[in-house]
């Protein structure tokens, strides 16, 4: 997970493959002229396998890719070879959420939906820290590998400040807003800094109402990110799900189509952002006034 970035490997396999199949030649075929194993080639078109960046040249070289093309594969592949930022957070990383973490570096759009707690990308230390220490009632971890995952949240957060920034659109439910976690100063100050973050032109907050009259759609959190093509590769959308005992990340076609209906149809009855930004204000007095 933390040797590449996911998103560029996964690019490069990607094009690697589009571009054999342009030519009409199977992997046995290309893993033959060059001497490779046919699963040696199919790993590194499926992402399995790092791959150097000479073997890539010899590829490009096989393919008669022309020499803007190539440059821009090339400049893919070094990249691909680079290590994430994340990568010294392995130790709190396990399985689906350590692709995850990388897969959301590289995203373009993440929508998501906050049905339990603010999401992570929105919280402030005092609230992480809150939801991070509870989670040890049900699952072992000392109080070092809990200031380990709250220093990787925030340093995920970076990514709404960066150069390119993420753009983020987040549905919170109401109930997020009236749920005491951590107590009145916690609160209080979680709400004015979401109305901080809700100010950045690349951060859209809409609280969904209790009051609402909508359809019967009911959901755990999620996210669906969206990937802008780069080097002439479009990445398939993810959705990434956590729950209390599921950590999974989905690029099937047909799941992350049905969670952006789900997305889209909670979004639409869901406050404006003007409106939500006076609702979490309100919240904000109200933890103020307890």
């Amino acid at each position: 997970m933390a040797a590449a970035p996911t998103v560029r490997r996964r690019r490069l396999g990607i094009e690697l493959r589009r571009l054999r199949e342009r030519l009409g030649r199977t992997v046995e075929e290309i893993a033959d002229r060059l001497d490779w194993s046919a699963s040696k080639l199919s790993r590194i078109e499926n992402a399995r396998i790092g791959v150097r960046v000479s073997d890539v040249r010899l590829l490009l070289e096989l393919y008669r890719v022309d020499e803007g093309h190539k440059g821009e594969v090339l400049a893919l592949a070094q990249a691909a070879t680079e290590q994430g930022w994340w990568a010294e957070y392995r130790d709190v990383m396990a399985g689906e959420f350590g692709t995850y973490v990388a897969l959301e570096d590289e995203a373009h759009t993440a929508l998501t939906f906050g049905t339990y707690a603010i999401p992570g990308l929105l919280q402030n230390r005092e609230y992480a820290h809150r939801i991070l220490d509870s989670g040890r009632i049900i699952a072992v971890s000392t109080p070092r590998q809990v200031e380990r995952r709250l220093d990787l949240r925030m340093r995920r957060q970076e990514i709404l400040r960066r150069e390119i920034p993420l753009t983020l659109s987040a549905v919170i439910d109401e109930s997020v807003l009236l749920r005491d976690i951590g107590g009145r100063d916690i609160m209080q100050r979680q709400m004015l800094d979401l109305l901080d973050l809700a100010e950045l032109p690349n951060v859209h907050v809409h609280v969904l109402p209790l009051d609402v009259d909508r359809e019967p759609i009911f959901s755990d959190t999620f996210t669906l990110l969206e990937f802008a093509p780069a080097y002439d590769v479009v990445f398939p959308d993810v959705v990434y799900l956590d729950n209390l005992v599921t950590m999974a990340v989905l690029q099937d076609d047909g799941a992350t189509h049905t969670y952006r209906l789900c997305w889209d149809a909670l979004r639409s009855v869901s406050l404006s952002a003007q409106e939500s930004r006076r609702r979490i204000a309100r919240a904000a007095e109200e933890w103020e006034s307890r």
